[in-house]
């Protein structure tokens, strides 16, 4: 397993149509933004196989984590964590940076917790999906 910084966009938003659009129903009007061009994009890989993404974009003092995925045949099998570790040891090492936040599913704030997350705020919806925002000190 491996997580690379990338510039394949395409890849990226292969993974997160299959996750997000495909498999949990998010409208396209909801996935696809503007933000995309402004962020630092990660890959995970199994075998060079890319079977996970996520975006990282700094807002001020903060480091944001977003679109986290992990195609199903990857789920459980550490790749996700790695991904999210890989995400916040990069902002560790932003000039500025002294919290990492992510708007988890409330389904997976159990995982995100195991990683050092605390909600923090009120559950809000996203897509038709009850969210939290998490966060970590770095």
């Amino acid at each position: 397993m491996r997580i690379a910084q990338t510039d394949d966009l395409p890849t990226c938003h292969a993974l997160r149509r299959a996750v997000f659009i495909d498999e949990q129903g998010i409208a396209e009007a909801d996935e696809w933004d503007d933000l995309d061009a402004q962020a630092v994009h990660l890959l995970a890989y199994v075998n060079d196989t890319p079977l996970g993404t996520a975006r990282l974009r700094q807002v001020g003092k903060e480091g944001r984590i977003g679109r986290v995925c992990v195609l199903s045949q990857a789920r459980g099998t550490g790749l996700g964590a790695a991904l999210v570790r890989f995400g916040v040891d990069w902002f560790t090492g932003q000039p500025g940076v002294s919290s990492v936040v992510l708007g988890a599913q409330c389904h997976a704030q159990p995982f995100y917790e195991k990683l050092g997350f605390a909600a923090f705020g009120p559950v809000y919806d996203d897509a038709g999906i009850p969210h939290q925002d998490m966060r970590a000190q770095v």
